[in-house]
């Protein structure tokens, strides 16, 4: 495994991590504590530290799932989880962003995941509005003066976000997390020079552009109604599968997995700390893992 500081947070996260939206059961699985203790034990045994997670995975499902998982070893682990949505049912939210509510939903997120503080707690994907909210960071900062949370982070969307991205910092925010694959490179164009400039962790979240980049999917691919890739467009699901189709034939070398081919792809930017992939099973974090293999270690926070 291969380590980077995640931006001025003094962190050393491997640059692959584990993202958790599949174990909250919108991926067409519902996974059980032992299926999840599996996982995180390939994570444990390739050297992977950063697990991503969230509030509306189900109903801080994956959260329990994640917390159960790494009870023995939790400070061995960078937990980075997220607030303003709440699960009502599959595929739908309720928004949730005054200091109040949020208060109650990083309670909820450390009972969870059965500990007393969160590592990185992320605002998810809320509007601008919501994001400028003086009394709501003003209560995060205070929370993280008390020890409850180590560091903030945003998770932008769209992620052509520059207005969140820029007033980070002020909001007190040491990440960006951002949606960045082969077939998205939208954060290259503005986000990402304003990450470097500012010294912003970045994870790149859906780097295998959900799961068109993992080389399992051919044009005409479709998926089951419990999938959360059924809700969308089916056009543009072939389109990108078509993209994708290219995209293995005319770049990924022969002989190369086409998935670590695509974490690897993500890596070689300048201002990318750390890819967090969803996975199902064991085999799946192994082969993440070793996309490492084909990073050339020249990044700016390399450690």
């Amino acid at each position: 495994m291969k380590y980077r500081v995640l931006g001025s947070t003094a962190i050393r996260s491997s640059v692959v991590g584990i993202g958790t939206w599949q174990f909250g059961g919108e991926w067409g699985q519902q996974f059980t504590q032992k299926e999840v203790d599996a996982i995180i034990d390939a994570g444990r045994s390739t050297g992977i530290n950063l697990i991503d997670t969230a509030e509306c995975y189900g109903d801080h499902l994956s959260e329990k799932l994640v917390g159960d998982a790494i009870r023995r070893d939790r400070e061995k682990w960078i937990v980075a989880t997220k607030f303003g949505h709440r699960y009502s049912a599959p595929f739908d939210r309720d928004q949730l962003w005054s200091a109040s509510e949020v208060r109650k939903q990083l309670e909820d997120s450390l009972r969870a995941l059965g500990t007393d503080y969160i590592d990185l707690y992320q605002f998810h994907s809320g509007s601008n509005d919501a994001f400028d909210n003086d009394e709501l960071w003003a209560m995060l900062r205070e929370q993280k003066e008390r020890g409850v949370i180590r560091h903030l982070g945003i998770s932008i969307s769209p992620n052509t976000n520059t207005h969140q991205t820029s007033r980070a910092t002020k909001a007190g925010a040491e990440t960006i997390q951002v949606v960045y694959n082969r077939l998205d490179r939208a954060p290259e164009e503005e986000v990402f020079p304003l990450c470097i400039d500012r010294n912003l962790g970045v994870l790149a979240r859906v780097p295998l552009a959900s799961g068109f980049l993992s080389g399992k999917y051919k044009p005409g691919a479709r998926f089951a109604e419990s999938d959360v890739r059924s809700t969308r467009d089916a056009a543009k699901n072939d389109a990108l599968l078509a993209e994708a189709e290219k995209i293995r034939k005319s770049e990924v070398p022969d002989g190369v997995d086409m998935a670590g081919w695509a974490l690897a792809w993500c890596l070689r930017h300048d201002a990318v700390t750390c890819v967090i992939p969803g996975c199902r099973n064991p085999g799946q974090v192994a082969a993440n893992a070793r996309a490492v293999d084909l990073v050339e270690e020249k990044h700016r926070q390399a450690v």
